[in-house]
């Protein structure tokens, strides 16, 4: 199996109300591709309808050769399709280092082994280790959660996530809430993530989008307007007009 995502005509609605329809997009092995759209536009119920946290309306989710429509959310991660949220979920009074072994352990299937502690499985803790100092938190890997910089902990979201040896990562505007001077470092990391992972990003900063993403899909009510290259985007008048009087408008 590939890691190659793909829908079809997917879409889901609540009510009378279609939040995505009729989208049709094509995630590429390796891909380092960009979902913008504005507020409203459907981006989160997207991934959300990825990664089975939702369940489609119509249309159908493809990994690979393998249909994941009607599959769990822990099913799809198991498969290899890991994602992070809009706002965190640590325990901020873990540190990074027993964040990230705990998550590898879940992997691993050891969360149910409580007669063995992790502090035994050096293997757990090297890679842990490893994961840490890809995302350059080694230096962080003792210090409490709760007093790590926002951007560090944004950081330690893809680090969990990474845990899991995903080959399709969706992160979900990984650097909402992060300082303009840290956001930067932040994707400076997701850029040296292993090329044989593909990852779809939400973000509104079009300096970071147009950095470094490869491919951008513009969703606009919940259904795409256009994709492209970055060079074809920025000179496409329709998302001009769509981020007129939004943030970044200028730099599309």
């Amino acid at each position: 199996m590939t890691n190659t995502l793909r829908t079809h005509g997917l879409g889901i609605s609540f009510g009378a109300f279609r939040a995505v329809n009729d989208v049709n997009l094509t995630l590429e092995p390796g891909a380092r591709q960009a979902l913008i759209g504005p507020n409203g536009a459907g981006k989160t119920t997207l991934i959300n309808l990825l990664t089975g946290v939702f369940m489609p309306t119509r249309g159908t989710i493809h990994m690979g050769d393998r249909e994941l429509t009607s599959l769990s959310a822990h099913k799809r991660a198991r498969m290899g399709l890991a994602r992070t949220f809009q706002i965190n979920t640590l325990f901020p009074s873990l540190t990074p280092l027993l964040s990230v072994v705990l998550a590898i352990s879940e992997r691993e299937g050891l969360g149910a082994v409580w007669w063995r502690p992790l502090t035994r499985n050096k293997a757990l803790f090297d890679e842990a280790h490893t994961l840490l100092g890809r995302l350059k938190l080694d230096a962080l890997a003792d210090v409490p959660v709760a007093e790590l910089a926002y951007g560090k902990q944004r950081l330690l979201e893809i680090a969990l996530a990474m845990a899991a040896r995903p080959r399709i990562l969706l992160l979900d505007e990984p650097a909402a809430g992060v300082p303009e001077d840290e956001s930067g470092e932040l994707f400076e990391a997701i850029a040296e993530l292993p090329q044989d992972i593909s990852i779809l990003f939400i973000e509104h900063d079009m300096k970071l989008v147009f950095r470094f993403s490869k491919r951008i899909s513009v969703l606009v009510a919940g259904q795409i307007l256009t994709e492209g290259t970055p060079a074809e985007i920025g000179v496409d008048p329709r998302v001009r007009e769509v981020y007129l009087g939004h943030a970044g408008a200028s730099h599309v």
